[in-house]
């Protein structure tokens, strides 16, 4: 081999050695890239399992830049209400015990000495009452007892009639039954639905608590009580609250699992999922109606809001686009909480604190229009904080590009600009809201609910349990006690002939005034 034919050869060798290192440098990079994303899925995943669930911004050292201005002009909170007192001076007269117990009958209990021990231990002569000292004050639990009413109809006949052999006879007015050939009374249904929908107690539970109290009641008799007061009452009731929340211009949804045992055409691993409505934060009505269905599809909405062309907020999940109607308005909660998990997975990671501020500054500025009118709320959001919202974006298209793809910081970014449109069509209306969390606390008691008794037997009864969840959270959002409301609509609800005229069930919405006096929350 000649020495120009080595020299080719080695140059051809380096060459090869180049490219060999050059595609290693770059399977190099990418296995750092897939590393990083491993292991900050893997830092998220235990922090979601042993970490703190909150994503309140905790003080870190540092103010943030859009806020620092406010925190050094604020004026000192205000101090509290002083009252002198012969020489002292108190704080705060009325005293937290005074405020838990307000609302609690009072009974006074008189300690005194028995009659023939009122002895002066000086003298023997008989001692008076001249006054009283104050030791204590304590509550008693009397626990709550059963009674069987029985119901007799007095029959009446007239003697004038009787004596010209044309008797005439009238029975006592009966109300009607909650269900007829049942034990079930108003007070007995409605307390198991609030021990199961508002306290998560399952049916298995309550059933010890009955024989406790000397009635053998199965889960079977009360889960049959439920599914049949959900069919023949209150299936109906929802129909009229969904009427209702269909004229409202703004609504909000959101979506969870639930499994099934006996759900029919799906698999065992399958889940199904209950969906939740939801009237917006400044409505007039409060009204929120949970709808079961083995679909997660964007159509089980559709169908649900029918010809409803108004403003619906949800998160960011591309089913909901096959909404053509209505205008979308995407949660600034979600494309927050994505910038919180990159700061979890990474706590310097400046960019997720920058991108997370300017989610808290707008939030700052919307808890401070919360309490003005609409119309007052559209322009002020135009002049305080549109002016946030568009640096926003001014920063992002900067950061966006320099961001790794798939990381949980590129996971954010990208969150963002999927959504652009949608996160800023709040704007166009005082009644939108900033974020959907007002769908998912309507949606987090049958979350909580569903980790005691994890799942429905059949559709039927995830259907009433969606009716009555529906009934529940209204009842809450419009400041009424729940049990008091159930308790009124099965004792009213029996004796109304509300089949052949729907109308006469506004007498029993939430909002309606005699509602409000006997169901209101003290």
């Amino acid at each position: 081999m000649t020495d120009a034919e080595y020299i080719a050869a080695l140059e051809n060798e380096i060459k090869k050695r180049d490219k060999r290192i050059e595609k290693l440098e770059i399977e190099n990079e990418c296995l750092k890239k897939d590393c990083h994303i491993y292991l900050e899925a893997l830092i998220l995943s235990k922090h979601r399992m042993f970490g703190k669930s909150s994503e309140h911004t905790e003080c870190e050292g540092q103010q943030s830049f859009f806020n620092e201005t406010e925190i050094e002009s604020a004026e000192k909170a205000e101090e509290p209400v002083k009252k002198t007192v012969k020489g002292y001076t108190r704080k705060n007269p009325k005293t937290k015990r005074d405020e838990l117990i307000k609302n609690i009958e009072t009974e006074v209990i008189n300690c005194t000495i028995p009659d023939d021990e009122q002895i002066c231990p000086r003298c023997g002569s008989e001692m008076k009452v001249i006054g009283k000292k104050y030791i204590r004050e304590e509550v008693e639990l009397i626990p709550a007892k059963l009674v069987v009413k029985k119901y007799y109809s007095n029959t009446y006949s007239c003697k004038k009639c009787e004596k010209k052999n044309m008797p005439v006879f009238l029975h006592g007015l009966v109300p009607a039954p909650v269900l007829p050939h049942s034990l079930a009374s108003a007070s007995t249904v409605s307390w198991v639905i609030y021990q199961k929908y508002v306290n998560a107690v399952p049916l298995y539970r309550q059933e010890k608590d009955w024989e406790r109290l000397g009635y053998s009641l199965s889960r079977t008799t009360m889960a049959n009580w439920i599914i049949r007061c959900s069919e023949d009452y209150f299936s109906r009731f929802i129909a009229r609250l969904k009427t209702e929340m269909l004229k409202e211009e703004v609504l909000h949804c959101d979506e969870t699992y639930v499994k099934v045992l006996k759900e029919k055409d799906v698999s065992d691993n399958s889940k199904q999922y209950m969906w939740v409505y939801r009237t917006g934060k400044h409505s007039e009505r409060q009204i929120v109606i949970y709808d079961y269905n083995k679909s997660r599809s964007g159509d089980v909405p559709r169908k649900f809001l029918g010809d409803f062309s108004g403003y619906l907020h949800t998160d960011g999940y591309a089913g909901y686009n096959k909404l053509t109607k209505v205008t979308h308005c995407n949660c600034w909660a979600h494309l927050r909480r994505k910038f919180h998990e990159a700061i979890v997975v990474d706590s310097e990671n400046s960019i997720a604190r920058t991108g997370r501020d300017f989610c808290d500054k707008l939030f700052a500025i919307e808890a401070e229009l919360d309490s003005l009118a609409n119309e007052e709320r559209y322009n002020k959001r135009l002049t305080q904080e549109k002016e946030v919202f568009e640096a926003f974006w001014s920063w992002a298209e900067k950061i966006y590009p320099t961001v790794l793809a798939k990381t949980q910081l590129g996971k954010a970014f990208d969150y963002a600009f999927k959504r652009r449109e949608y996160l800023g069509n709040y704007f166009q209306n005082g009644s939108c809201a900033i974020s959907n969390n007002i769908a998912e606390n309507a949606i987090r008691p049958f979350t909580v609910g569903r980790k005691n008794w994890l799942f429905s037997d059949t559709p039927n009864g995830a259907k009433a349990s969606a009716d009555i969840y529906s009934i529940v959270e209204t009842a809450k959002a419009n400041g009424l006690d729940v049990f008091k409301y159930f308790e009124l609509l099965l004792t009213v609800l029996p004796s109304m002939e509300f089949l052949t005229n729907p109308d006469i069930l506004e007498e029993l919405l939430p909002w309606n005034r005699s509602v409000q006096k006997i169901c209101k929350n003290i």
